[in-house]
């Protein structure tokens, strides 16, 4: 043997010694633990004992004394793998483009752009004028704007009809609470007017003045209340236009394509209201569009002389479109324009001046069809796999052949493509660059296969997976699942994701009842008095691909977030022994008790979706299945648990509780790992590659525990 060879063997030798070092000292960390301060919750005539009901306490020393000792156990526990983190981050932003923008899109006169630059973390919004040699104008550098803040988050920009004026909300907490302000896009100068606690989201009446904007509560933060600004005068005078009082509706305003009418819409989980108001006269009295009725839902387009709404009435459970006369808006007047299809979902539409396009999901797959209006033959785009996400993109010019929309699928980047509607040619307006030099989709096979659940339903399973995989039980594989609120998980491309590919890994998402992947009914079938069949759908899926050879017990993981992170509490109390790890990220965990605080951010609004436990028969079946209150000793996955203190979506304290009663009773020597970004909320860190570290924790997290290190 060779001197080299020598020093090599030796290197390997200590590197191993050193990780086997590093995994003998993790077992004599000794984890945090919380007090148990025991608190009775009784519920019709049913007693909870919460030992850690205290930790509520956003403002308790002894609370932030706790999640930082979890933060500290956590830094000790993965020391070891703190260079491969950072190399995994620098691997991950080395595959994005950081000198990058977006296509423009046009708008009253204007090209809208978003830049980043490099080395920075937040964009810039551009604008120029629709002309030859018209210069750029800057209306908001994020990264100047940013200084000072550990989080910060501009959206909801909205240009006046005039194109001069630019209300815009800005969130500097991650509580999703905006300050909204107004730019003179000509001067520069920022009004002294501040609004505070919005949604960021606001629309111009066609006078240039006039102001509509959503405010929320300041305590359960749904927006209740929309108000009327206008320039000049003192937000304290401010009028309130639309109050939504009932506590399971929230509302908001937008203003039509057709930019002549301004819609105040109210919408709970079953039901939706809208009233109109005609953009040139912002002081007249609103419209009710169609008065509420319990379980009708509905939305609202404008084109000429009619309205077209997409709603599900008369049973029409995967939504019809519909046609009405401005003047005559009620459902007694509706003509059918698309009618009920039993397996097509009609998701969304697009008006322009000859055509409606109109987004639909047949069998799981998004199809885009193009119907002109002069009655001439309809047609679909093209797609040509079973595992894309295609959608409409940026449409807001009316007159105009031209349909952008993104294509992506498991193995092939976002495409940004602009299609002519009248000769069916299509251009690339922009394909998401990998960068690096090291990926070639044709290194990369994705596929559909479908699991029968227990009570015989085929769920199908999307994955991808570097080519030469062979199906002998060794390979680890990530099982994503969601499955709450009717949002589906499309197969989408991520450049990040093939840090995980490029070792092996094998990453699928599971189109569990809940989402909306097989229709509507999907959704009906995973909610209220049917929401196990989320849980249970995520566990035959898994046992699928156990049985199929795709990966094993000792190598299958699982992951999700927020309702993901509740489906995650649940799965791992149902069938613990499935997985070796697994990560829930900002947790819906403590479900009984959120659900029963009526001051919690989103818990009235949300009683349609989970069931209200102020019923004797939504309490047990949500206590039955509710994270918390069904930890047992025994032995569960490593896990990787992950909040953020100023969470608004799924307060801290829910995964702080879990963790802490996991800890308490859990079995065995499997790694129970807490991870509490102290300055951000429901979103993690607010950069955009501060985002990426988080990333490189949970891949970390899974790499760690397939011995992976590089």
């Amino acid at each position: 043997m060779n001197l080299r060879s020598s020093i090599l063997v030796l290197c390997v030798i200590f590197a191993a010694s050193c990780k086997k070092k590093d995994k003998n000292t993790m077992k004599h960390i000794i984890p945090p633990t919380a007090e148990k301060k025991p608190v009775n919750l009784e519920k019709h005539g049913d007693i909870r004992v919460d030992d850690y009901y205290w930790l509520n306490e956003r403002e308790n020393p002894e609370v932030i004394d706790y999640l930082e000792r979890e933060n500290a156990y956590y830094d000790q526990m993965t020391a070891h793998t703190n260079d491969f983190k950072e190399a995994l981050f620098k691997e991950m932003k080395g595959r994005i483009k950081e000198d990058d923008e977006s296509v423009p899109y046009k708008y009253n006169g204007y090209w809208y752009i978003t830049k980043y630059e490099e080395g920075k973390d937040y964009p810039i919004y551009i604008r120029k004028k629709d002309g030859e040699g018209a210069e750029e104008e800057v209306m908001f550098d994020c990264n100047e704007m940013a200084e000072g803040y550990s989080y910060f988050n501009l959206r909801g920009i909205n240009i006046s009809p005039d194109n001069k004026l630019a209300a815009f909300g800005v969130d500097t907490l991650s509580r999703r609470k905006y300050t909204i302000r107004i730019k003179n896009l000509e001067t520069g100068e920022i009004y002294p007017a501040t609004i505070e606690n919005t949604t960021a989201g606001s629309t111009w009446a066609n006078d240039n003045k006039t102001l509509f904007y959503t405010r929320k509560d300041p305590q359960t933060l749904r927006s209740d209340k929309v108000y009327k600004h206008v320039l000049g005068t003192d937000v304290t005078e401010d009028e309130l236009v639309y109050h939504e009082e009932d506590e399971t509706f929230s509302a908001f305003v937008y203003k039509t394509k057709s930019r002549k009418y301004i819609v105040f819409g109210s919408g709970s989980t079953l039901t939706s209201e809208y009233s109109i108001l005609d953009a040139d006269s912002p002081d007249d009295e609103l419209k009710v569009f169609q008065p509420r009725e319990r379980g009708l839902e509905y939305n609202i387009a404008h084109y000429e002389d009619s309205f077209y709404v997409i709603t599900n009435a008369d049973k029409a459970t995967n939504f019809k479109l519909m046609k009405t006369p401005v003047e005559k808006t009620t459902k007694e007047n509706w003509e059918e324009v698309i009618p009920h299809r039993e397996n097509v979902l009609l998701e969304d539409i697009d008006i322009f001046m000859d055509y409606l396009v109109v987004s639909e999901r047949s069998n799981g797959l998004n199809k885009i069809k193009v119907k002109p209006w002069d009655g001439s033959d309809e047609y679909f785009i093209p797609f040509d796999n079973e595992t894309y996400t295609a959608f409409p993109s940026t449409n807001l010019e009316f007159d105009t052949n031209t349909l952008r929309y993104v294509y992506n699928s498991l193995t092939t980047p976002a495409s940004t493509i602009d299609f002519n509607m009248v000769t069916k040619e299509k251009v690339v307006k922009k394909e998401q660059e990998v960068l690096g030099g090291k990926f070639d989709k044709d290194n990369y096979t994705s596929e559909r296969v479908w699991a029968k659940a227990a009570d015989g339903t085929m769920i199908p399973i999307s994955m991808v997976y570097k080519k030469g995989i062979k199906k002998n039980g060794k390979n680890p594989l990530l099982l994503y699942g969601y499955g709450s609120y009717g949002a589906t998980i499309d197969p989408y491309f991520s450049s990040v994701r093939l840090s995980l590919l490029d070792r092996g890994f094998i990453y699928a998402i599971a189109h569990i009842r809940g989402g909306e992947y097989l229709g509507r009914n999907w959704y009906e079938n995973g909610k209220l008095m049917t929401k196990k069949n989320t849980f249970t759908d995520f566990v035959d899926c898994s046992k699928f691909l156990v049985e199929g050879n795709y990966t094993s017990e000792e190598h299958l993981y699982a992951m999700g977030g927020s309702a993901g992170g509740l489906l995650m509490g649940a799965v791992i109390n149902i069938a613990p022994e499935l997985y070796n790890g697994v990560i829930a990220a900002v947790p819906f965990v403590d479900v009984v008790t959120t659900m029963l605080d009526e001051s919690i951010p989103l818990t009235t609004s949300e009683y349609d979706e989970w069931g209200n436990p102020n019923n004797k028969e939504y309490y047990h079946y949500i206590k039955s299945y509710s994270p918390y209150d069904n930890v047992e000793t025994k032995e569960y996955p490593n896990l990787f648990v992950t909040t953020g203190l100023h969470d608004s979506q799924v307060q801290y304290w829910e995964p702080a509780k879990w963790v802490a009663k996991l800890r308490n009773v859990k079995k065995g020597d499997n790694q129970l790992l807490f991870h509490i970004n102290m300055d951000a909320g429901h979103g993690g860190a607010s950069g955009r590659f501060e985002a990426l570290k988080e990333v490189a924790e949970e891949y970390a997290f899974l790499l760690d525990l397939e011995g992976i290190q590089e």
